[in-house]
């Protein structure tokens, strides 16, 4: 099963302030602000949902496709994924702008001033499916994840021109899509992937009923923070898988896209969406104990010991002859 995976591509640049912000403020000058942070701690990430979510699968041994688009910027980042698994050959360099960037410098009350660089991810609109598919011998399903507005429109309409299964997951741009477009981005969807939040963001913004949107979609699959997920389907009674013990919590960033890797690999080994859900609840667990969205390391017994005291003998057996 070959699966490609659309969305964007970044990095993240997270710095730290020892001091307060709201001391370098003078409350009769905040018209005219000018200031300069000297910040005592810096870490590069590697991100970009399309990225971490190609990464996870890499790490599961699933090859995924990544589709987007970086800058010239993007040589070291191509070779890690690479090295994890993950087709890049179809991301596009774009000739003039840099990778996505996000900048933010966080004070020592973790209030957070930052920016957001789109750059080359807005050339994600001008990449063709078709292309991609004739590459690698066709596409059993397409990921439209959070990227260029324009590209998860045109991705999608050329999905349903094209007869190929699509899931459909929004995270972070829901927040500036109106009803129509997440009409459009979600009907006839094989799978439609949200948080508990954004589930019902999704049925304020159509308008459209919970049982109305399950009747456009083919599975939705609502994540459901520290109790697990669900997955539903039209007329079936739900599927609902709890979350392994942690063995430490140190940073969210990035475990709803270890999910959707995790489930989407179990899609391509045929073990079920029970199963399916399991994998993408135990990768999730490994990143929140992690800090950094691509800075897990998959272990395979390690995987399968806590897989298996979480889920049952039964449901180790199933997945350890796809893992290992």
């Amino acid at each position: 099963m070959r699966i490609a995976v659309t969305g964007s591509i970044a990095t993240d640049h997270l710095m730290t302030f020892p001091g307060r912000f709201a001391d370098q403020f003078v409350a009769d000058q905040l018209h005219t602000v000018s200031l300069s942070f000297l910040v005592d701690k810096l870490d590069v990430r590697r991100g970009g949902v399309g990225a971490n979510i190609a990464f996870g699968m890499g790490q599961l041994g699933t090859r995924p496709i990544l589709v987007g688009a970086a800058g010239a910027d993007f040589d070291d980042y191509r070779a890690w994924l690479d090295r994890h698994g993950v087709d890049t050959t179809s991301v596009r360099i774009s000739e003039t702008l840099h990778t996505a960037r996000f900048v933010c410098t966080t004070d020592a009350d973790h209030n957070q001033i930052g920016s957001f660089y789109t750059g080359a991810m807005s050339e994600a609109r001008l990449i063709e499916l078709k292309t991609v598919a004739d590459r690698v011998g066709g596409l059993d399903l397409v990921l439209i994840g959070a990227d260029d507005p324009e590209a998860m429109l045109r991705h999608t309409e050329e999905c349903r021109s094209r007869d190929i299964p699509f899931a459909a997951d929004f995270s972070q741009q829901i927040a500036r899509m109106n009803g129509e477009e997440i009409r459009i981005l979600l009907d006839g969807a094989a799978y439609l992937f949200s948080n508990e939040y954004e589930k019902g963001l999704i049925e304020s913004k159509t308008g459209w009923s919970d049982e109305e949107i399950l009747g456009k979609v083919g599975h939705r699959v609502t994540t459901l923070g520290a109790r697990g997920v669900r997955v539903e389907r039209a007329g079936e009674d739900p599927i609902e898988v709890g979350c392994p013990e942690e063995e430490r919590k140190l940073e969210p960033t990035g475990v709803g896209d270890a999910f959707r890797a995790g489930f989407l690999s179990g899609l391509v080994w045929g073990v079920g969406l029970e199963r399916a859900a399991q994998v993408g609840c135990m990768l999730a667990t490994l990143v929140i104990e992690t800090v950094g969205t691509q800075e897990y390391a998959l272990r395979r017994a390690h995987f399968m010991d806590r897989f298996t005291k979480a889920y049952g003998h039964d449901a180790a057996d199933e997945v350890r002859a796809h893992l290992s």
